[in-house]
């Protein structure tokens, strides 16, 4: 499976549905708890900008998520940082990438990303009542890469991620994804 493709698929949706959601309200609530609908199109747009820069940079440093300012729907920026990437994947997947002088492969910083934006698209989808389908070879890959960043640490009551919420075997890619990530894929 090539992570950088599913990659750059799930950007490209997720731009169109920003376009999309342009109407919705900033404080329009998300699956995820922490974040409204503006402080996570923010998240999701800053975190996308460092990861290129980190991708892009001689040094492979991630720039300050925090620091981005969305503009518009923020699609713009996705679309402009996922043209970035097109350049550099998957070449750019056997560099580490360095957020805050901590390294971490490339490739595991890609497969974070893929898993975090089709779990946030979701998110922001369902807080704009918009429909959202990211491709089921990615979503099998998430499916595999979660896990292995999902632990009793990070998962649980008042924890970055909620307890996982049962979903059935035979339930789709995606909905078993947002499930294993601690979120009601039957909420809409």
């Amino acid at each position: 499976m090539d992570t950088s493709q599913s990659l750059l698929r799930v950007l490209d949706r997720l731009a169109d549905l920003l376009d999309a959601a342009a109407d919705t309200p900033p404080t329009a609530p998300t699956p995820c708890a922490d974040f409204d609908f503006q402080t996570l199109r923010g998240h999701v747009v800053g975190w996308l900008t460092a990861f290129t820069d980190g991708y892009t940079s001689d040094d492979n440093e991630c720039s300050d998520a925090a620091a981005v300012t969305v503009e518009g729907s923020g699609a713009e920026q996705v679309r402009a940082n996922a043209a970035r990437l097109a350049q550099i994947l998957p070449a750019a997947l056997a560099n580490p990438v360095s957020i805050g002088g901590a390294s971490m492969p490339g490739d595991m910083a890609a497969s974070m990303i893929l898993w975090e934006y089709q779990v946030h698209g979701w998110d922001l989808a369902q807080a704009a009542g918009l429909g959202w389908a990211p491709d089921a070879d990615g979503l099998e890959a998430s499916l595999a890469f979660a896990p292995t960043m999902l632990s009793p640490d990070t998962q649980g009551e008042g924890k970055m991620f909620g307890p996982p919420v049962d979903v059935p075997e035979t339930a789709s890619p995606l909905d078993r994804l947002v499930g294993l990530t601690g979120r009601d894929p039957h909420l809409g």
